[in-house]
């Protein structure tokens, strides 16, 4: 079942690791959900973003923190 994820209230946040630049990944917690996106895609109507369980988006971050390094990109 697909629902409507509403995001306009949503508070979109960088790593504290990141430059400031626009060349990161944002993420939004909101409605039960994780939504991600481009930060140099803030503003653009048509921007693509990624909407994913809390539960998929902890075993993801919980995978890479624990070492699972084919998670990431060679």
């Amino acid at each position: 079942m697909k629902k409507k994820i509403d995001l306009t209230g949503a508070i979109w946040v960088k790593s504290h690791l990141s430059d400031g630049s626009n060349n990161c990944l944002e993420v939004a917690f909101t409605d039960g959900v994780v939504a991600l996106r481009d930060s140099k895609d803030v503003g653009d109507p048509d921007a693509k973003i990624l909407v994913v369980s809390e539960d998929d988006y902890r075993a993801f971050t919980g995978g890479i923190a624990g070492g699972q390094r084919d998670l990431l990109l060679p």
